[in-house]
């Protein structure tokens, strides 16, 4: 069977779009360009989010000691020892808030990269709260030369989530920041966390009809992880039965449903996170590498006669 999409996959997986798009295997590259955030430096906040390490998500070759070049030239090379062939690279602008400085600043750092032989475009992660008119008006000229996407975190959908993880933003600050990227023909993608305190799976699938509104071009799935040290940590010691922290067997059907559910056009960067075992406060995975979790999403599908929006009417 043929899905929505084109594609054989029950989902709309982002490699069938990459295939399309670009005529083969694309890689990022996460970049560390030496971006802070407005909860870190003051404005919004000082210590970050309560789940935030960001060490545990950046490549060790992603430092902004390095120049953009270099670390590109060092991801090549990682990736390359990884993963093998590809048809080219897109440089992803990772770590912290990329959109959070001065627009001069932002264009030296996106032109460096886009000057790589090997880049074919980025990707843009930032926060709902720091994306000026300046830089939408940038970013909707550069798309018409170039592929772009920006990234733009919800993580929960729920307003008291969002002051107790101390995000510094509202969910309605995130869904008119999608909107406004949308308006300026730049596709936006999002990411949402599964595990918060104080939700719930039913909550999480409740959420999906507000998800469903969003002019969003794709999307990523985290499951929540107890980094160490993190003030998350503390706060799971102090009080752990406000967590539902999924084993593999239940985050697999949860995912299932959520993609029954979820509109058909959205592509899936990401159905889980994988962070390296050595920030982890602790593991319910036992090390299950992503590539089986992407594996038996789509067998429990097949397995359930479903695919991705094939209950999206119920969602509305």
């Amino acid at each position: 069977m043929v899905y929505p999409w084109g594609d054989t996959r029950r989902f709309n997986a982002a490699s069938r779009f990459m295939r399309e798009h670009f005529g083969g295997r694309m890689q990022r590259l996460a970049l560390d360009a030496g971006f802070t955030c407005p909860n870190r430096d003051g404005t919004s906040g000082l210590n970050g989010c309560t789940y935030c390490l960001n060490p545990a998500f950046n490549p060790a070759y992603c430092t902004p000691k390095k120049s953009i070049t270099q670390q590109l030239d060092d991801g090549i090379l990682f990736h390359g020892r990884r993963r093998g062939s590809t048809h080219g690279y897109l440089a992803y602008f990772q770590a912290f808030s990329n959109t959070y400085a001065p627009l001069d600043s932002l264009k030296s750092r996106y032109e460096e990269a886009l000057s790589h032989p090997w880049v074919r475009g980025l990707i843009i992660a930032t926060r709902p709260d720091c994306i000026g008119e300046e830089v939408l008006d940038y970013l909707e000229e550069l798309q018409q030369r170039t592929f772009i996407s920006v990234e733009i975190g919800i993580e929960s959908c729920r307003d008291n989530t969002l002051r107790r993880i101390r995000r510094g933003h509202d969910y309605a600050c995130a869904a008119h920041a999608i909107k406004r990227c949308h308006a300026h023909h730049i596709p936006v993608g999002t990411h949402l966390i599964f595990g918060l305190p104080g939700e719930s799976p039913d909550n999480w699938l409740e959420d999906v009809a507000l998800i469903n509104s969003l002019p969003l071009h794709s999307i990523k799935f985290h499951q929540l992880q107890i980094l160490k040290g993190t003030p998350m940590e503390h706060e799971y010691r102090e009080c752990p039965q406000s967590f539902h922290l999924f084993d593999p067997e239940s985050y697999i059907d949860f995912i299932a449903s959520y993609l029954e559910r979820l509109r058909s056009d959205i592509i899936i960067d990401r159905l889980a996170g994988e962070v390296p075992p050595q920030y982890l406060a602790f593991s319910l995975w036992h090390h299950l590498r992503y590539e089986d979790i992407v594996k038996r999403v789509e067998e429990a599908l097949e397995a359930r006669g479903t695919w991705q929006g094939i209950d999206y009417s119920l969602c509305l």
